[in-house]
């Protein structure tokens, strides 16, 4: 439960980042806390990157097919931009910005706007992934969710590719990867 602090009347911001690996419910959280934010009468925007049109390539779109409407972005810094007076900024798949995310996320934390970023923290082969582990580094909260492992039923924290290509960036659902555990990681 995230209250909004208040100190001498001021509005205040801070960032929350929730990752985990695919599978995990990592978009559904945060289409969840966005529709409790827009419950909440606070202006929103939502911005995800416009390379990701997997369900559609303006909606940001969840694995159970929940949806909210985003604003499909190139560039980190379009985001401040675009959220001028907003109250809370959401951002989905992190790691596929630029570097200036995390002073993107930053800035408007600063200027006391809520942010809310998504993402994926280790890539397919357990390493971390993009910029977010800078943005795990500055973030006020952080919420790190599991998938089940489709080996053991363990708790899943990589996202396996299930092809030999080897570019850490590689768009594709259940077809590509299916979540495993640390230990299931390496079977066949």
């Amino acid at each position: 439960m995230f209250i909004e602090p208040h100190i001498r009347g001021e509005r205040r911001g801070w960032i929350e980042v929730i990752c985990g690996s695919m599978f995990s419910g990592k978009t559904e959280e945060l289409i969840r806390r966005l529709k409790r934010a827009k419950i909440a009468n606070l202006k929103v925007e939502i911005f995800k990157p416009a390379i990701d049109v997997r369900y559609d390539e303006v909606k940001i779109v969840s694995h159970d097919e929940n949806t909210i409407q985003s604003t499909p972005i190139d560039n980190s810094q379009t985001i401040l931009l675009m959220a001028e007076g907003v109250d809370v900024v959401g951002i989905d798949e992190a790691q596929f910005f630029d570097d200036q995310i995390m002073h993107v996320c930053e800035t408007l934390a600063t200027k006391g706007t809520r942010v809310i970023v998504a993402g994926l923290d280790m890539d397919f082969m357990g390493r971390p992934f993009g910029q977010m582990p800078n943005l795990l580094a500055i973030a006020d909260y952080i919420t790190k969710l599991h998938a089940i492992c489709v080996k053991c039923g363990n708790i899943a924290n990589i996202s396996y590719r299930k092809t030999n290509q080897a570019e850490q960036v590689l768009l594709g659902e259940k077809d590509v990867y299916e979540p495993r555990c640390r230990h299931c990681i390496n079977e066949p």
